[in-house]
């Protein structure tokens, strides 16, 4: 009896596609627009702040009122007339009295209009009043 040796067969290949440097390309595009995204922290009325040297932040719940450079009062981001600021923080404060209310005023308005709207919201009943201001660097 003859032995007869079995012919090798090779076994094929399948075609590979090399992964690392697929899965670093993604991890740079990662990078990339993580850094390159503009996080934005709070949309709303525009207004600029004043500096002050010591401010900090705040971080309970509040009720924002914004006056922009016009002189219009915007509780949130609704806009409000001036004579019915009174009622509208009246009913904002009454469901909960002790938020802070923070008065967001534009830098070049006139003094004036942020005192009567920090006297406003005292009246209607806010305990806790704040002038906001930006950290001067």
């Amino acid at each position: 009896m003859l032995l007869r040796k079995k012919k090798r067969v090779r076994d094929r290949y399948a075609i590979q596609m090399p992964l690392t440097s697929l899965i670093d390309i993604v991890f740079l595009l990662l990078i990339y627009f993580l850094l390159t995204t503009n996080f934005i922290t709070e949309q709303g009325i525009d207004v600029n702040l004043p500096d002050a040297e010591a401010s900090s932040p705040q971080t309970r719940q509040e009720i924002t009122v914004y006056i922009d450079k016009a002189g219009m009062v915007f509780v949130g981001d609704q806009p409000v007339d001036f004579n019915d600021l009174f009622d509208r923080l009246k009913d904002r404060i009454a469901a909960n009295p002790k938020q802070l209310v923070v008065i967001k005023a534009d830098g070049s308005i006139a003094l004036d209009r942020a005192v009567q709207v920090m006297d406003i919201a005292q009246a209607a009943g806010a305990q806790s009043l704040f002038l906001a201001t930006e950290k001067q660097n």
